[in-house]
This record gives structure tokens, sequence and C-alpha cells, in this order.
């Protein structure tokens, strides 16, 4: 199955030489759950869009420092893209800024939201476990590095998780069983070591207050693997990617 990658944003030059690019960590993500997987990334961030929906099987769009309302050149030609997909019945799953163009695309709105950063290890409550997730647990520990929320669902998207920073943190569009896209606001993709060395690089810039990005740092393990969580939504996301892809090739 072949997964296309949307890179909406690049690793900061001071890192990765570091922990490599965007694309990369994404297959990392999929490494244990989908081994059968195979990737073709699109550089969406230097205005590089793919030739079509059907150029792969399934689209996952990545993380990005750019905000959704930023008014840049491919800004509006993804969103086109991501409603066509939806509309070729190629799913999608969107990451951190991922989720955030997904829902604007399909109808909803993202915003620089006034809680600030939410920086590091997060902890988010399940609220529904379609056939897909059917093992989710309680709650969910994930890594998070954004400012930006969705603040306003589409219509036909239903809330999986929620935190009391993030309260729109993991949706599904369309039926839940079966759904066209699925979304998530922290970063499944990022190890602690990379989450650090970010929040780092952002606090000696200036961009994230110190006393928040402190309290960031020490909860982090420092470890360079995945969450379990991390792992666990790998398993979900690659079942949702396999069974809406063979849904689409009877279709």
């Amino acid at each position: 199955m072949k997964i296309g990658i949307l890179q909406t944003g690049k690793v900061n030059e001071a890192l990765v030489g570091t922990f490599g690019e965007y694309p990369p960590m994404m297959e990392a993500l999929f490494a244990e759950a989908a081994p059968d997987f195979t990737f073709e990334a699109w550089p969406v961030v230097d205005n590089v869009l793919p030739p079509g929906p059907n150029a792969a099987d399934a689209w996952l769009v990545t993380g990005s420092r750019h905000g959704v309302y930023d008014p840049l050149p491919w800004m509006e030609p993804l969103k086109d893209f991501l409603r066509r997909a939806r509309a070729a019945h190629r799913p999608v799953l969107g990451i951190c800024f991922g989720h955030q163009i997904v829902a604007e695309a399909f109808g909803g709105r993202a915003v620089k939201s006034d809680k600030g950063w939410g920086l590091g290890h997060h902890t988010y409550r399940v609220l529904a476990r379609p056939g897909w997730m059917a093992d989710a647990p309680a709650e969910l520990g994930l890594h998070a590095l954004h400012q930006d929320q969705v603040v306003e669902l589409p219509s036909d998207a239903t809330l999986l998780a929620e935190s009391a920073f993030c309260p729109m943190a993991m949706l599904a569009y369309g039926d839940p069983e079966a759904p066209d896209a699925v979304t998530i606001q922290p970063h499944p993709e990022f190890h602690a070591a990379f989450t650090g060395a970010l929040i780092a690089r952002i606090a000696e810039d200036g961009r994230a207050p110190r006393d928040r990005s402190d309290r960031a740092l020490r909860a982090l393990d420092g470890a360079n693997t995945l969450t379990p969580s991390a792992r666990a939504f790998a398993r979900w996301a690659a079942s949702f990617l396999r069974q809406a892809a063979t849904r689409a090739d009877a279709a």
C-alpha cells in the first residue's frame, strides 16, 4: 500500500542533521505496525503538490511551523487537494498542522489559541472507540508541540479524544466506523529526544515562555523511542488506512 506524504513543514535546520526530516519520521512511525507500507513524499511546503489524489492509495499530512491562516501560495491548493482526495475515496491521515488543515478544508476552523503553547508529554482522554481502534485505553500519552488548535468542528466530524488543554484533539470524518479521514493534534511520530530538542530551540528563540518550556522538558524521559500510545496509534491508523483503501478499490 502506497502512502503519499504531504510535507507541509521542514525540521529546523539546526536539528535536521541529528534527527532528519519529517517524511522519514512518518515512515518510522509505521515501521512496526505496517512494514508493507511504501511511501512517497511531496514537498507541499515548497509549492509541490501531487499530480492528483490517485497518485497514492492514501495521504498523510505532516506537521508544520506554519498556521492554516498564513497567506502562503500552497495553502488553498492543499485544501482543494484534500477535498478532491476525499471525493476520490482516498483516505487522509493528518497530524498536528495536518489535523488543523483537514478541519479547515472540510468546513471547520483552526486558530492560534489564547492558551499559548502546548509542549511536551500530554495526556488525552479517549471518548470513542470505533472498530479500527477498539482496544484503545482510557487515556493516551503523546508528545505535543503546538500553538494552534481546531476550535470549530466540521459538521460530519466525530470527536475521538480530548484534553483539558486541547478539547478537539483527535477526529474522525464521516462514519467513524469507516471514516474518510482521521486526524490528531499531538505528534505520535515524535520521540522524547526530538521533542525536547524542539522545545529547547523555541525557548532559546524566545518563542515560548521559559517556565512552561522548563516544565515540559522536565517531564520528558529523553528516550529515543516512541511512546506506547504512539505505537498503538500507528496500529490504529494503519488499520483505518487499509480498510479505507480497500473500500475505495472496491467501489
